[in-house]
């Protein structure tokens, strides 16, 4: 029988030989990884997963952040095998379809209107194309800190993985600096008349709040309940935006379902013109929507005679059943469990965990925790200070040694007392070998390559 190790490579092989990149998301890659992580997974249950030969991991990836109850979940796989036996997808659009943008429109009250997806790329990019057929402008500005909106070119071509992509298809995308107001009016001043729409995150690990003292008494208190929200910066850009007669877009893929149930529009107090969701919105299962005021969303509607038509989502998979019944079950229990309550309160002990253990090795400006509870990162930091993917290598296999596979951090329903302990046991082990290996050489800690970014020109 082969070892792990070998058969890990075996794996890796023979994904990399029928599929380009060796998965499906280039998030998944092998090079995102460090060398003891499985190539394969089987199965997940709640926070864990299992690999080919029967080896538990606590999970902290949660399939790239759209898993918020945890694997398999009962009720919500329930829903999905239900809508299977109704037949999965139908010749006209589902009642199931229906109830699904119904529910949506209830509870987020700028989602009057919806198209469903299966990836959060196909609807940032109907997004653009709403607001470019409503206001019959060219240009869209994105943040430079908000690392990914869609696989499409127009976004693609600003990043610098360029192979492939048309320069003038993404020569109408602008870039500005996230929090930095003025950057974003330099590029309105440039394009007077032009600017179709301003696309952002509302937040990732870091927040539009600029530092107000505010951010001390979340959740409890969001930023909606602040006196002093007409500093945040979505309220900036929303006000800039239609000031200039562009729409403003909130891209909910990640924060969506998680900072609060109704979004972090909400949490923030902004109503956006259009907003896009994914990942969380059905625990997994392919679903994502763009959705907005209907006075836009309208552009693709086939019901106004002699209106010209905009040719928005058309998708034989975007009314699929199952994943739209999953999305109904999860939203129910993200509603009746609170479980955004749940992330911030899992996420602001696991911060603080993680944070005294560094401290404890003296490693408090080398191991870093930095962000809100609900959307806490890590930062490793060499002995110069700089961001170090070496460090972060080392500190993601020993965790594995742990049985903790913590890429980077997404915490779910299913994560509780039991895997905290879990985790701050793996990573008070890591944290010695981590401080072991800033006293010498890191690379002599390391077994493998070390992490590389996905936006890079060459392999």
């Amino acid at each position: 029988m082969p070892s792990p190790k070998t058969d890990n490579q075996s794996l890796s092989q023979r994904l990399h030989a029928v599929i380009p990149g060796g998965a499906h998301t280039y998030s998944r890659g092998d090079d995102q990884f460090p060398a003891n992580a499985p190539a394969l997974l089987e199965r997940g249950e709640g926070a864990y997963v299992w690999d080919t030969h029967g080896n538990r991991y606590l999970d902290y990836g949660m399939a790239l952040r759209s898993v918020t109850l945890g694997y398999g979940h009962p009720q919500v796989n329930a829903a999905a095998i239900a809508e299977i036996a109704k037949g999965v997808g139908l010749t006209r659009a589902s009642m199931t379809e229906l109830r699904a943008a119904e529910r949506l429109s209830q509870l987020i009250p700028a989602a009057e209107m919806i198209k469903f997806g299966k990836n959060g790329s196909n609807v940032t990019t109907a997004a653009v194309k709403i607001a470019r057929a409503y206001t019959g402008r060219r240009f869209v500005c994105v943040p430079r800190q908000h690392p990914f909106f869609s696989f499409d070119d127009w976004f693609i071509g600003t990043t610098a993985v360029k192979r492939g992509v048309l320069e003038d298809h993404s020569a109408p995308t602008l870039v500005f600096d996230y929090n930095d107001i003025n950057s974003l009016r330099a590029l309105f001043d440039a394009h007077p008349g032009e600017i179709a729409a301003v696309m952002l995150e509302p937040a990732t690990h870091i927040t539009p709040c600029g530092g107000c003292d505010g951010e001390t008494r979340w959740p409890e208190t969001p930023c909606h309940a602040c006196p002093n929200r007409g500093g945040n910066f979505l309220h900036q850009v929303r006000t800039l935006a239609h000031d200039n007669g562009a729409l403003f877009i909130l891209d909910e893929m990640i924060t969506g379902f998680r900072w609060h149930l109704k979004g972090a529009q909400h949490f923030f107090g902004v109503e956006p013109d259009l907003v896009t969701f994914g990942k969380a919105m059905a625990n997994g299962f392919a679903l994502a929507a763009v959705a907005g005021k209907a006075e836009f969303m309208e552009v693709g509607a086939i019901n106004k005679p002699g209106m010209e038509r905009t040719f928005l989502l058309s998708s034989t998979h975007g009314g699929e059943m199952p994943a739209l019944g999953a999305f109904l079950a999860a939203v129910d229990i993200c509603e009746q469990q609170d479980v955004p309550a749940h992330l911030w309160s899992y996420g602001q002990k696991l911060r603080d965990g993680l944070a005294a253990l560094a401290a404890e090795r003296g490693l408090a400006d080398h191991f870093v925790m930095e962000g809100p509870a609900v959307a806490v990162n890590y930062v490793t930091r060499g002995t110069d200070g700089a961001p170090s993917p070496l460090l972060r290598t080392i500190f993601a296999q020993e965790m594995l040694r742990g049985g903790v596979m913590m890429p980077w951090i997404s915490v779910s329903l299913a994560h509780g007392d039991a895997e905290l302990d879990l985790t701050l046991t793996a990573a008070a082990a890591a944290l010695d070998v981590y401080s072991r290996a800033l006293e010498t050489d890191p690379a002599d800690f390391l077994n493998g390559d070390a992490v590389k970014p996905v936006f890079r020109t060459h392999n």
